[in-house]
């Protein structure tokens, strides 16, 4: 079981997505950014270190959503949504095929991974 950190980040009124490159698992499924608890480390520290790391992008951990867990058919997941805020609107694409800024209302207009389908339902419900 993998355990797996997820940014919702917002700034703006804005939220940002990314796509899933063609070499990753779930091509071209979009999700929200983040990665891999590393051994020892904590799930916030986790999520502030993937973005600067993915994105270039500084991160304020401002709350917890309900953790996911998911079973593909090749792996299983544990996925900790952390919604975040950023002062800049501005990153560097380093691993996704596209990110994206768009308004939270149209979150459900994309082809999400099934683990972030949930976490998706959660953020609109609180909005």
């Amino acid at each position: 079981m993998l355990r797996v950190t997820c940014a919702i980040i917002e700034s703006n009124q804005k939220v940002l997505i990314a796509q899933r490159n063609q070499n990753m698992l779930l091509p071209y499924k979009w999700e929200f950014p983040g990665g891999k608890v590393e051994k020892g480390e904590q799930d916030e520290m986790c999520i502030v270190r993937e973005i600067k790391e993915e994105l270039n992008l500084n991160i304020v951990v401002q709350s917890r959503l309900t953790p996911v867990t998911h079973h593909y058919d090749t792996f299983s997941l544990e996925l900790f949504p952390f919604i975040c805020h950023t002062d800049s609107q501005e990153f560097e694409v380093k691993e996704h095929a596209q990110v994206l800024w768009i308004e939270a209302q149209d979150l459900l207009n994309y082809d999400w991974a099934e683990a972030d389908t949930p976490i998706v339902k959660e953020y609109l419900a609180l909005k």
